[in-house]
């Protein structure tokens, strides 16, 4: 079974860090979320685009939720220990949902540049902010003091952030993965490299634009190995001299770190650049990169092999069949079927990771030993954990 969060841990270093941010009143009312199936809980799926069918969802909402994975991910752990509820997504407006703690425009398949015409979402990172501000001023609409009383009273309050949310609330990013791993589709290594500037200057102007809105506090995940990935193993792997020691495609995490190294440093200008921000870059890397090396230790059984796939080992992953699809490959009707117990693996269901992995990531991410600048430095939120 895979360990749980390292709760004693946190709390330690909870007491530790209680002296550092107790002069700070700063709180966290509300989450706004961009990316892509990292932390997508519902976007691609209520848009239409796609549909999950079990055994997505199984090891926690017990039917699919949206997420890709089994269960939670990392963003609903992280909530989990900031006392805030799941986030709904921007597109999930089927009965009483409520974006009273923020809201979720993270969409599976989502790229930071434009989309092509191959591209499975068309939320581009662009189109997710351009939803944020079209959802800020409908709500500003719907809160405006004559025209909220008018219409429901204190009824709106349960469901909307306060206008002061958009501002104290904190902005969380998660996405780049699929920029890097569609360009080896059709790019040279050297292509992909060039890219990633360009890549990080289309983040950056959403940023900016974020930031002309409001938002101050600045929550940045870097891109995890995507080299490790069964999908990419299966498709960039074949020849043995293009994999390194742990099995992963060597030049995929090359790419990755190219691209968290730009990427760390243009958090580190913007964090200086503009006035009043709050920025925190997040190595989630470094954290999977150790989780895939020394899986054993964490209470894992396959690093890389899938659990929801089709194929058997050593990737148990064919392109053909998604997990919990059936499809008829030379004559045969065959099913991509699950592990018995998901918990034992790394990744789900070949691109995306377990419940069980997304709970350890969580669970180093809330060491603070990730992030730069610390904890303790600049998010006092960590006072309002819950255990």
């Amino acid at each position: 079974m895979a360990p749980k969060p390292y709760i004693f841990l946190i709390i330690a270093l909870l007491f530790i860090f209680l002296p550092l941010t107790a002069s700070i009143h700063f709180k966290l009312p509300a989450i706004f979320n961009f990316g892509d199936s990292n932390s997508d809980t519902g976007e691609l799926v209520a848009a239409g685009v796609y549909n999950l069918e079990p055994p997505y969802g199984r090891s926690y909402f017990t039917k699919p939720s949206g997420r890709y994975c089994d269960g939670r991910l990392i963003i609903d752990f992280l909530l989990e220990a900031m006392d805030l509820p799941f986030l709904n997504a921007y597109l999930d407006s089927i009965g009483r949902t409520s974006f009273r703690k923020g809201c979720n425009f993270a969409a599976a398949g989502s790229t930071i540049e434009p989309p092509t015409a191959r591209a499975v979402s068309p939320f581009s990172f662009r189109v997710q902010v351009a939803q944020f501000i079209r959802f800020k001023l409908q709500v500003l609409r719907l809160i405006a003091k004559d025209y909220y009383h008018l219409i429901a009273g204190k009824k709106l309050h349960k469901y909307l952030p306060d206008e002061d949310y958009f501002q104290n609330g904190l902005y969380m990013f998660d996405i780049g993965q699929n920029d890097l791993a569609g360009a080896f589709y059709s790019k040279t290594f050297d292509q992909i490299l060039a890219l990633i500037p360009l890549i990080l200057t289309e983040f950056e102007t959403g940023i900016k634009t974020l930031y002309d809105q409001g938002a101050r506090n600045f929550w940045v995940h870097n891109t995890g190995p995507l080299g490790c990935l069964a999908q990419n193993v299966a498709k960039f792997g074949t020849d043995p001299s293009s994999l390194d020691e742990l099995g992963c495609v060597s030049k995929h995490n090359q790419a990755a770190k190219v691209f968290n190294l730009q990427l760390h440093t243009l958090c580190k200008k913007l964090q200086g650049q503009y006035a009043g921000s709050n920025f925190t870059y997040v190595d989630i890397y470094t954290i999977k990169w150790n989780l895939i090396a020394n899986y054993s230790k964490f209470g894992f059984e396959q690093p890389i092999m899938v659990c929801c796939g089709y194929g058997g080992p050593p990737l148990n992953y064919d392109s053909r069949i998604g997990c919990g699809k059936t499809e008829v490959l030379n004559g045969t009707t065959m099913t991509a079927k699950a592990c018995s117990d998901s918990s034992e693996y790394v990744n789900w269901d070949g691109i995306h990771y377990s419940e069980a992995a997304n709970q350890y990531v969580s669970s180093q991410i809330l060491t603070g030993k990730y992030s730069d600048p610390p904890f303790s430095d600049k998010m006092p939120f960590l006072l309002g954990l819950k255990f």
